[in-house]
């Protein structure tokens, strides 16, 4: 990513800086644009507006099928490629050495680019028992140069304890479910305690948290949406983001987040919302 991207001011003790420094020397966006569930169509769409707001970061995944779209969506918004982090992910159904290293191929062979920024393994699928060779093929990409930085998504604390130990590798990022209601505080403790970098899907709840009473009256505070508030929130708990939306509008609001800050007052309410509930599954079901 390029070192000229312009800083932004802020406050709330996140720094001026809109990047976030990985354990391996590179560094990677705090706000990224999300994919999941998009079209080729809609994620082409999606990215040249992202690029145009001033997104630097895009995260798409080869189970999500618009590896091609987000290709083309880079191509056609003119930004040069060496400024976008674009990060991509194998599927859990692809696990293992070789087969991840064809997964990869497959997945830049879609997005029309050679290297990508970030690779991931999706899901550990712990009953397939293929994840700590999927690593090794991680690591094999890392060295070679084609993937910048790799990380893992969706891993519990004794995946990760399996991989470190066996390879000798930590990760440099960790991207799970994390909102107010599942903010993840142990796995969050760890991740930090390794110099791993954890990031959110699904910030918003998959959009549950946006008519809540006290995120609206937060917001109307500061002159923001519920939304802007809730990303806010991961920033300034350490935690990067990759909101999705289809909607330009929004998109341009989900990067607005360096303008205003919350106050303790503020994070004490949002801690009120935790009940545990997740949007997606347990790592450990997904198989």
């Amino acid at each position: 990513m390029s070192a000229s991207q312009s800083n932004v001011s802020t406050t709330g003790g996140i720094g001026t800086d809109p990047t976030v420094p990985l354990n391996d020397g590179h560094r990677m966006p705090r706000v990224g644009l999300g994919v999941y569930k998009m079209t080729d169509e809609e994620a082409g769409a999606a990215v040249e507006t992202a690029l145009a707001a001033g997104y630097r970061g895009i995260d798409t995944a080869a189970m999500y099928d618009n590896e091609a779209g987000v290709g083309a969506g880079l191509r056609r918004s003119g930004v040069p490629r060496s400024e976008v982090f674009v990060a991509t992910k194998v599927r859990f159904e692809d696990n293992g050495y070789d087969s991840t290293l064809r997964a990869f191929d497959d997945s830049v062979r879609k997005l029309g680019t050679d290297t990508v920024d970030l690779y991931l393994i999706h899901w550990p699928a712990p009953l397939r028992d293929r994840y700590v060779d999927a690593w090794r093929a991680l690591i094999r990409l890392r060295d070679e140069g084609r993937a910048r930085s790799i990380g893992v998504s969706n891993f519990h604390s004794d995946h990760l304890d399996r991989i470190i130990a066996e390879t000798g590798v930590i990760p440099a990022v960790h991207q799970i479910e994390l909102h107010p209601r599942f903010p993840q505080h142990r796995m969050r403790a760890y991740d930090a305690n390794l110099g791993i970098i954890t990031q959110a899907w699904s910030p918003l709840a998959r959009g549950r948290l946006l008519d809540e009473p006290a995120l609206v009256k937060i917001a109307r505070a500061r002159g923001v949406t519920p939304a802007q508030v809730v990303l806010r929130w991961h920033l300034e708990n350490d935690v990067t983001v990759i909101p999705k939306s289809v909607n330009p509008k929004r998109i341009r609001e989900n990067h607005d987040l360096f303008r205003f800050s919350l106050t303790a007052s503020d994070h004490r309410v949002i801690a009120d919302l935790e009940t545990g509930e997740r949007t997606g599954v347990d790592p450990n079901d997904r198989n």
